[in-house]
């Protein structure tokens, strides 16, 4: 099957040469483009896409958007890890907000065929990394993922604001039966640091405070999330990546070089040098090293969850257990019994 039959519409198509296989860009066009969302419009999204598809293709144009990537690589090699834990070969995989491929990366030919990659951000694909699997690019928002239904047997995601609700509406449509989404996405407890430190400052020079970073879900609502979007057979753990920087102000520039600024609708559109340097000072004095750097928490959730097959393995049903757990204190004696 062509690239372009796994469209829902038209898209215009261009190809290039990398490394020896060919990587073909589409522009999706379902018919009409997706409005942006408003603050009063009973959007689904707390997030100002638009707005972020500018951050995202403003922080792929500077002149050395890599030295930025070190946490996106990190975690999407975490997420490459698990899926080489699934003994299997996957014929068609989808990479949601890819970037420039930091999770492709670190997958070969022998556990992904070819690969689909979608990113909002047409910079962000026109800097990808160069893999041994064919692949094929996709402008679109990830919000609204414009392939059929029941076409892939994997789609994995790294660090994408726009996770939550694609898992609701896109992920699961997409995926074939017994097609697995692997994914990771920033925790409630992420730059919790730069967060109170920037409350604090804004109450005390400001009489109140407004969000300033992106806000994050929390472990007990994921597990929720997956079963709503259809996921059976859960699997969510939790990570924290510690990053030390010189100050404050320091971590602010990588996070607007990863194009990771606030781009929640609540956001606030100015904050004052006063406020600003108080709360580098609070930094400094709540969560400061002795070596004089401060340190920047990213808690990472990762999840599995599989779309229903009948052949697939169910637990068994409640109450149908032979054998108590307060049994197995006594393994023990009954083999020294048999011995």
């Amino acid at each position: 099957m062509s690239a372009a039959a796994l469209l829902r519409g038209p898209g215009s198509l261009l190809l290039r040469a990398s490394s020896g296989c060919w990587c073909r860009r589409f522009w999706a066009a379902s018919g009409k483009t997706a409005p942006a969302a408003s603050p009063g419009s009973g959007a689904r999204s707390p997030f100002d896409r638009q707005l972020k598809r500018k951050q995202k293709n403003w922080a792929a144009l500077q002149p050395e958007p890599a030295k930025y990537d070190y946490l996106r690589e990190e975690v999407g090699g975490r997420v490459a890890d698990r899926v080489f834990d699934i003994t299997r070969t996957f014929p068609l995989a989808l990479d949601v907000g890819c970037g420039s491929g930091y999770i492709a990366q670190y997958l070969n030919k022998e556990t992904v065929e070819k690969l689909f990659q979608v990113d909002m951000a047409e910079n962000a694909l026109k800097n990808t990394m160069e893999t041994e699997i064919p692949t094929v690019s996709v402008v679109a928002d990830e919000e609204f993922l414009p392939f059929k239904e029941d076409t892939f047997d994997l789609v994995v995601s790294s660090l994408r604001f726009v996770l939550i609700i694609s898992l609701k509406f896109n992920i699961h449509q997409v995926l074939k039966p017994d097609g697995v989404f692997i994914g990771a996405m920033f925790g409630g407890e992420t730059l919790y640091e730069l967060r109170c430190s920037l409350q604090l400052a804004e109450l005390e020079r400001e009489g109140g405070f407004s969000p300033h970073v992106s806000p994050f879900t929390d472990v007990t609502d994921l597990g929720h999330l997956l079963g709503r979007a259809g996921f059976n057979t859960l699997t969510v753990d939790t990570d924290e990546i510690q990053v030390n920087y010189p100050g404050m102000f320091e971590i602010m520039e990588d996070l607007k070089g990863m194009g990771e600024s606030n781009c929640s609708w609540n956001r606030k559109p100015i904050l004052h040098r006063e406020t600003m340097l108080a709360a580098a000072a609070i930094y400094q004095e709540m969560y400061g090293s002795n070596d004089g750097s401060v340190p920047a928490t990213f808690e990472i959730y990762y999840m599995i969850g599989w779309k229903f097959q009948e052949s697939q393995a169910r637990p068994a049903q409640r109450g149908s257990a032979t054998v108590s757990f307060g049994d197995l204190a006594k393994i023990n004696a009954l083999i020294s019994r048999k011995k």
